[in-house]
């Protein structure tokens, strides 16, 4: 008598069989549904309930709406490389309950909706969208994405591939649990303050295939933030000039695990191609003292000489008008000093009246008259000269 057991895995094995969609292939090893390159236009709707591996691959689907997955109930992975999907709708995979792994690599993703990879629950610990970011317009839905599925429990995120040359600061602040992230293959050339802000807790972070040339002073700050993780920065065209000084001695000392260190090799200048940057000796091409020190001093002597250029050019402009002024400046001068000599002439005369005891009562007498006019003054001079009799009273 056949074991109870064996009938109902065979059983089983039927059931799976004869519900598997057409054009598809179906296993229980471990219950798996795949369809690859079957020129489908969209997703098989006799997907058994039990499958717990879907992978449809190399077929022709525009876009993926929330009916497309209503059928199964124990998806656990979800592979749809290779689709030519364009557009993900909202709440798409929302009836997976159970989805742990969602990879959608090589898709010319152009919308992506913003509450695209929202689950119940958050079960979500892997997405990989390898080549699948269509433009900088896709990444910005990306980032919505992100946020607004609530992806607390992700733990492994592939965005290689997607030419990215820019990561906004924040944007991957809501997945607090992420553990591997994957940026190799694109175009950035630098790292900025806040770049991994909110996922202190990476354990590796492969920057590897982009476009660095050297990390300044805030990227490096930003890496060092990340103790724990096992950092990979090789294939990048690494520039060992002055600049890079400081990079590579924080390669010799920072307690940020760069796993590839042995195999940065600068690119230029063409001299050092090949060269371990980390053996990089910035002395040997002329480097002395703080490279950032030496710039800074070199710009403010820069704009003292520009400042005084402006100030002679500003003095010659003047000098210029001053000259073809210089008649009319000449009278003015001219004017100025006849009325301060006759106000000084009067206020001399009014002194040597004040001062002279002999013609005392002479003021005194001329109170309450009109007083003389300045202009008489040469008289009142030559009657000082003169003898007045004792018996004349003025």
């Amino acid at each position: 008598m056949m074991p109870l057991t064996l009938v109902c895995a065979m059983l089983c094995v039927s059931a799976c069989v004869a519900s598997c969609p057409p054009r598809c292939e179906c296993s229980d090893a471990p219950r798996t549904v795949r369809c690859a390159s079957a020129a489908l236009h969209r997703v098989p709707a006799a997907i058994p309930r039990d499958a717990s591996s879907l992978i449809i691959t190399g077929n022709a689907i525009p876009r993926l709406d929330p009916s497309a997955f209503s059928g199964p109930q124990n998806t656990t992975l979800l592979n749809l490389s290779d689709n030519r999907i364009m557009e993900i709708g909202s709440h798409t995979f929302s009836s997976l309950l159970t989805l742990r792994s969602l990879i959608l690599n090589n898709n010319p993703l152009v919308l992506i909706h913003p509450e695209a990879f929202s689950v119940p629950g958050s079960p979500l610990q892997e997405l990989s969208l390898r080549s699948s970011l269509y433009n900088y317009s896709s990444l910005m839905d990306l980032i919505t994405a992100l946020r607004w599925g609530e992806l607390t429990n992700l733990l492994r995120l592939d965005l290689s591939g997607n030419r990215l040359v820019l990561l906004p600061p924040g944007i991957f602040a809501p997945l607090p649990n992420l553990r591997h992230l994957h940026l190799h293959n694109n175009s950035l050339v630098a790292v900025y303050n806040g770049t991994f802000s909110g996922v202190e807790q990476l354990l590796e972070l492969d920057l590897t295939g982009n476009a660095f040339r050297t990390i300044g002073d805030e990227g490096l700050r930003e890496l060092e933030r990340l103790g724990r993780a096992r950092l990979l920065l090789g294939q990048n065209p690494f520039a060992c000039t002055c600049e890079a000084h400081e990079f590579a001695n924080w390669l010799n000392s920072s307690k940020v695990r760069v796993e590839d260190v042995d195999r940065l090799y600068c690119e230029f200048p063409a001299s050092l191609r090949g060269a371990s940057l980390r053996g990089f000796n910035a002395q040997g091409l002329g480097c002395y003292g703080n490279v950032r020190e030496e710039i800074t001093e070199l710009s403010l002597q820069t704009s003292y000489v520009f400042l005084g250029l402006v100030l002679g050019f500003v003095g010659m402009v003047f000098l210029f008008v001053v000259y073809l002024n210089r008649k009319g400046i000449k009278k003015w001068i001219t004017d100025i000093y006849e009325a301060c000599r006759d106000v000084l002439e009067g206020y001399h005369y009014r002194y040597e009246i004040d001062s002279d005891p002999r013609l005392g009562h002479v003021s005194h007498s001329q109170q309450g008259r009109p007083r003389m006019d300045p202009r008489l003054a040469h008289v009142s001079t030559d009657a000082r000269s003169t003898q007045i009799p004792s018996d004349v009273t003025l």
